[in-house]
């Protein structure tokens, strides 16, 4: 299936390339105008017009390659890539780094989306780093503020996403300790470090456009960003588990899920292409080594205050905490969710049938190839997004970005799959 939706995709795009640009692009200008012009989120609106500009250059640049395609011309100017580089300049790291020091007026915790220079995500990452130096623990006890707690007492990662706020809590904030450039860093050295492994494929245009030119990208790695982080490691863990390190496979995968447990149907996959390759004992010493780490990274914090982390990393993103989860979406899983109690229990149970229907698929047709296993973790997490009750849009950032990285790892004959068995 895998392979007849990559060939697909490679297909459709190889036989209308600069026409599919266009249409994209177009799509994409639209978006980021109406963003611009309606979203009550400064750091949105600001995207949105930096995002306009962009997208509507990448486009220009389109119409003009389609008008001129009988040139024999083959300057670097005539390059699809010169788009999506567009799109990178002036519509991820132009918004980053204006929102970076616009930031410094101090608008953070204000009950003001339309001033918000960066997402609340970010103050709170940045905000658990400095509690962990101070406490112990990174979360906050929300049965003992003296008040009623509300969603930005909460710390809703895990303890590994707190290193991403280190810099701002030991060095105070200036524009290169904001916690935006550490997740675009990290996303960048694991795309670099993934491709090296895989021999440095040739990276496809209609990759980058799924992964990082598409708009929830960029608006993604402009105003928030752990998700970026999120995605760069499951790749990196994937691409060193189709070259058979499956120890440092497991290690980035135990981190992963560390930092965000709704990640752990990734982890999941990634061991079944571990057991696929290299059989259960390999299978068996990356479940320690996975197991391993995550006692190292969580049991500390766990021991600290057990019901804080329960509280903060569990319950309420599963829409158990003392407050709501304010995750709002038009998604299937939501909209049953809020039609009561029962609709959330029926949202559940859609939930784990469609967990089931994933995971039998799985084990029925294990990945034996990067390829293979990075679109079953695109459909796994979409499904989640999908059905989950408390879920946002913008989350489909993951299985749009996963689907672009997928077209990068290389396609392998039947007999260069499988590598060993047990």
């Amino acid at each position: 299936m895998v392979r007849t939706v990559s060939e697909r995709l490679r297909q459709l795009v190889s036989a209308h390339p600069l026409a599919v640009d266009l249409a994209v692009y177009l799509a994409c200008a639209v978006y980021a105008l109406i963003l611009a012009r309606t979203n009550e989120f400064y750091g949105f609106r600001v995207w949105g017009n930096f995002a306009t500009a962009a997208y509507g250059l990448a486009f220009a640049h389109t119409a003009w390659l389609l008008a001129t395609r009988n040139r024999e011309q083959r300057a670097w100017w005539r390059s699809r890539w010169v788009g999506v580089v567009t799109i990178g300049v002036v519509g991820m790291l132009a918004p980053l780094l204006t929102l970076v020091v616009r930031r410094l007026t101090g608008v953070d915790w204000l009950i003001t989306p339309w001033s918000w220079s960066a997402q609340p995500e970010v103050w709170v990452i940045e905000r658990s780093a400095k509690l962990l130096f101070e406490n112990g623990t990174p979360y906050v006890d929300v049965h003992a503020l003296g008040r009623l707690p509300e969603v930005n007492d909460y710390t809703p990662y895990g303890p590994v996403m707190t290193v991403f706020g280190m810099p701002r809590a030991l060095f105070g904030d200036t524009p290169f300790t904001d916690a935006r450039l550490m997740f675009a860093l990290t996303a960048a050295l694991c795309v670099w470090a993934s491709l090296r492994l895989l021999g440095r494929p040739r990276v496809p245009v209609a990759a980058a456009q799924l992964a990082v030119a598409f708009p929830l990208t960029a608006l993604t790695f402009a105003v928030a960003g752990p998700d970026l982080a999120i995605i760069g490691l499951v790749v990196l863990g994937t691409a060193l588990a189709a070259k058979d390190h499956h120890l440092p496979a497991a290690a980035v995968m135990a981190l992963v899920v560390s930092a965000k447990l709704t990640a752990l149907p990734a982890a999941v996959v990634v061991a079944v292409l571990i057991a696929a390759r290299l059989g259960a004992r390999a299978l068996g010493t990356a479940t320690l080594a996975f197991a391993g780490v995550c006692a190292v990274v969580n049991l500390p914090v766990l021991l600290a205050d057990p019901a804080a982390f329960a509280e903060h990393v569990v319950r309420f993103p599963a829409g158990l905490g003392a407050v709501d989860s304010p995750a709002t979406s038009p998604f299937p899983g939501y909209l049953i969710a809020s039609t009561g109690e029962l609709g959330h229990v029926l949202a559940i149970a859609l939930l784990a049938a469609a967990a089931l229907a994933v995971s039998w698929w799985l084990l029925r047709r294990p990945p034996v190839t990067g390829a293979d296993a990075m679109f079953r973790i695109a459909v796994g997490l979409g499904t989640s997004i999908l059905l989950t009750p408390a879920t946002r849009f913008g989350y489909l950032v993951y299985p749009v970005a996963l689907f672009g990285a997928m077209l990068c790892f290389p396609r392998e004959t039947p007999d260069e799959r499988i590598v060993t068995s047990s």
